[in-house]
């Protein structure tokens, strides 16, 4: 009959049932240990229907009955004499604050048959004891387990149950009486918990140790073992050795170096299974060392021999399972495509890095930064300072230094689909600069960077400075990882890393003014409401916006409701995932040779156009000439934003059978329209010089390409090769009239108008 819930004690109660009465055994006992020498107060903890309580009232005692049953303190009240001093109360002894009891403390506290049914009764119990007044006593009264049938045990204590009971004090009697133990328990006993063993455990998996190890250049020491792969230096521990001890040890033993445990790291606990055998292995980073490796146990290694990280993805031979997995967790994402691991990261100060390194990694980065103040990236002491301090080589492990601080065209990837086209990486430093300059962000404010990687966080955190506080998100559970353990081991910990889908927003950031900027490191097809609205006015968002399948790193300023543009730099970012992500229509023409590509949505009859490319040509030559290695972004921007049917053309280089001239570099700007096709090129006119013109294939041929040609000319008498619209961005649910001149181009969540006849200059690379 093990009640658990206290409407089963209710009903109990209700239906009339009850527990055996007190006897005259219990009565003797009660009396004996006891009655009171003067007057004293009484809690009696489960009291039923009162039979208890009464008598500790008729012994001399004032009383205070509770029980978490409505229906036995009704009962218990009703039958008890007018002038009892008693006062029953339905109260929860485990659950309701025991200072809300009528007594701080009491003389006695019993429990009859109500012990047993306490969930949490050595907590309790050890409660109770602070409710006692000096010289107070508890009485337990509980039948035995061995004493009833096996189904009724459940309202029994055991003898495990009552050593228990009594062991936290100094004095313990314990009676019987008529079948029920009573323990008299008296002066609390202070002393500190005890701890034991169970007995000897069968084994349940391995446990051992991979140890990353690092000569003065950065390469990591690996062994050809014996069973004919590569490992790294490592072990299990010995009886009494901590991890950090059985490190070094084990070192000494296989390689011969010596080290400190107070060297050693342990960066990560990994585990997984071999041959259905749970397999524990501390990931440890030892961070000094003395000696040359030597094979001191041929028994185990052939030799031992120094690599590059950045070489290990290709070794050659087979790395052994535990060592990759730790040099993942050293150098998160330089292995792919390894069994899986659950991995659990120690956090803790990163070890110092290699002083040859460290020393060689701060000339190029002050190169760098040099070289980008010359090229006009950087224009501001805030942003200078920033690269001069951030460890971008501590976010790239693996890669050669020279790469990670060349200027100009370090755009790293961190990450492949199954495709082999990147998925995340790092920017290269002067678009990072770029759009640092155009964020304008200052000490003590918040912003969030949606994309992460790891070195734009560190830099926008040194211009926001102590006071200020920035986020970085990435919906790739891969990405957040690096960014997790690279900030903090790069001096970073108060940036805040955030799993997430950028298109709603950081959480705690979605507020109206929550957010001084926002940066944008993806390539955004739209610009949801999330990465408005959170911006206080006048704030900044740079987007790497795609118009048209062109893309801008531009920079917006919010005025109300609205984003306006101060700024365009052409640039190239990895595509946004999740719900943000966009898929282009495209038309696929003679079997793959040519594909039209229509970015904002359109598409075209294939058959129309197939037989239009077959027809003669039309060409028409404008006279527009532009230099060589001159930017002509914003005359695709201009022709996209001014022809109607405007689409790409590409063509793929190995089905190419000549019927188009194979545009060079960006796809070709195109438009179709009535089953024809017109699209732009240039041919070599001087040593320097390229002129525009047109192709145009199909029925209205010499029409689209003397429309094209005429905004090509346009643009040539209006605008300056660098001049930009003014861009303002609404929301697709304003009705605001646009402004006069303007082009329009509605996505899922913004209303792009491009207002070509107040342009500004913006940066082109």
């Amino acid at each position: 009959m093990g009640y658990t819930h206290q409407a089963e004690w209710h009903d109990h109660y209700a239906s009339g049932k009850r527990f055996r009465t007190l006897t005259a055994s219990e009565r003797a006992v009660l009396n004996t240990a006891f009655r009171p020498a003067g007057p004293a107060v009484a809690l009696d903890v489960g009291c039923g229907v009162g039979e208890l309580a009464l008598y500790l009232h008729e012994m001399g005692y004032s009383v205070d009955a509770v029980d978490y049953a409505e229906s036995a303190v009704e009962l218990a009240a009703t039958q008890a004499p007018d002038d009892a001093d008693v006062r029953f109360l339905r109260h929860d002894i485990e659950r309701d604050n025991l200072a809300a009891l009528p007594h701080d403390t009491y003389d006695l506290i019993t429990f009859r048959l109500s012990y047993a049914f306490l969930h949490n009764r050595t907590w309790l119990l050890n409660r109770l004891r602070e409710h006692l007044r000096p010289g107070g006593t508890i009485c337990i009264i509980t039948p035995l387990a061995d004493t009833v049938s096996t189904d009724r045990r459940d309202i029994t204590l055991d003898e495990d149950e009552i050593a228990l009971a009594t062991a936290a004090w100094t004095t313990a009697a314990r009676f019987e009486a008529d079948g029920m133990t009573v323990l008299v328990l008296r002066e609390p006993a202070a002393g500190p918990v005890s701890v034991a063993d169970k007995p000897s455990p069968a084994p349940q998996g391995l446990i051992g140790a991979g140890v990353v190890i690092t000569d003065e250049h950065g390469r990591v020491l690996l062994g050809r073992s014996v069973h004919g792969v590569w490992e790294l230096p490592g072990g299990k521990p010995d009886p009494g050795e901590s991890l950090e001890q059985a490190t070094v040890r084990e070192l000494a033993e296989e390689t011969g170096l010596s080290a400190s445990a107070d060297d050693a790291h342990v960066l990560a606990f990994l585990m997984d299974t071999t041959s259905d055998i749970p397999r524990l292995t501390a990931a440890v980073r030892v961070t000094a060392h003395h000696g040359t490796p030597t094979v001191t146990e041929p028994d185990l290694f052939h030799r031992w021999e120094w690599h590059w990280p950045a070489d290990l993805p290709a070794l050659t031979g087979t790395l052994f399972t535990p060592s990759a997995h730790v040099l993942n967790t050293v150098w998160p994402g330089l292995l792919t495509e390894l069994p899986p691991v659950h991995r659990n990261l120690v956090r803790r100060p990163a070890p110092p890095e290699a002083p040859q390194q460290a020393r060689e990694a701060n000339r190029l980065r002050q190169e760098m930064t040099d070289q980008l103040i010359h090229q006009g990236y950087i224009d501001n002491a805030s942003v200078e300072t920033a690269f001069r301090r951030v460890r971008r080589h501590l976010f790239l492990p693996g890669v050669a230094l020279e790469t990670v601080y060349a200027a100009a065209d370090a755009v790293i990837t961190t990450k492949r689909d199954r495709n082999g086209r990147a998925t995340s990486s790092v920017s290269a430093p002067w678009v990072q600069a770029v759009m640092l300059r155009e964020a304008a962000l200052h000490p003590g404010q918040t912003a969030l960077e949606i994309g992460s990687g790891g070195p734009n966080a560190a830099l926008m955190q040194e211009l926001v400075g102590p006071d200020g506080l920035i986020t970085t998100m990435d919906i790739d559970p891969f990405v957040i990882e690096r960014a997790a353990r690279f900030l903090p081991a790069a001096g970073y910990d108060r940036v805040r890393v955030v799993l997430g889908d950028g298109e709603h927003g950081a959480p705690g950031l979605a507020d109206k003014d929550s957010l001084d900027a926002i940066i944008v490191t993806v390539q955004a097809a739209d610009i949801p409401p999330a990465w408005i609205t959170p911006l206080v006015e006048g704030g900044r968002l740079v987007v790497p916006l795609k118009i048209h399948g062109y893309s801008w790193a531009i920079a917006f300023d919010k005025r109300g409701d609205q984003l306006v543009s101060r700024s365009y730099t052409v640039c190239g970012f990895v595509p946004m995932q999740g719900v943000g992500a966009r898929e282009e229509d495209a038309v696929s023409l003679r079997g793959g040779e040519i594909r039209v590509r229509f970015p904002e949505g359109g598409t075209a009859d294939a058959e129309q156009l197939t037989q239009a490319l077959e027809s003669p040509r039309h060409e028409r030559w404008t006279g527009v000439t532009i230099p060589g290695n001159t930017p002509f972004d914003k005359l695709m921007l201009w022709l996209a934003t001014t022809l109607d049917g405007f689409c790409r053309l590409a063509v793929d280089p190995e089905l190419d059978t000549g019927i188009v001239d194979r545009p060079k570099g960006w796809d070709a700007a195109a438009i179709v329209r009535d089953g024809s096709l017109a699209r732009l090129l240039n041919r070599k006119t001087g040593p320097s010089t390229w002129e525009w013109g047109i192709h145009a294939y199909g029925p209205a041929a010499e029409q689209l390409a003397e429309e094209m040609a005429q905004q090509v000319l346009a643009w040539d008498r209006k605008h300056h090769i660098s001049d930009a619209p003014l861009l303002t961005v609404h929301s697709v649910l304003d009705e605001d009239t646009k402004p006069s001149g303007a082009r329009t181009l509605v996505k899922r969540h913004a209303r792009l108008d491009f207002d070509w006849t107040h342009p500004h200059h913006a940066d082109s690379a």
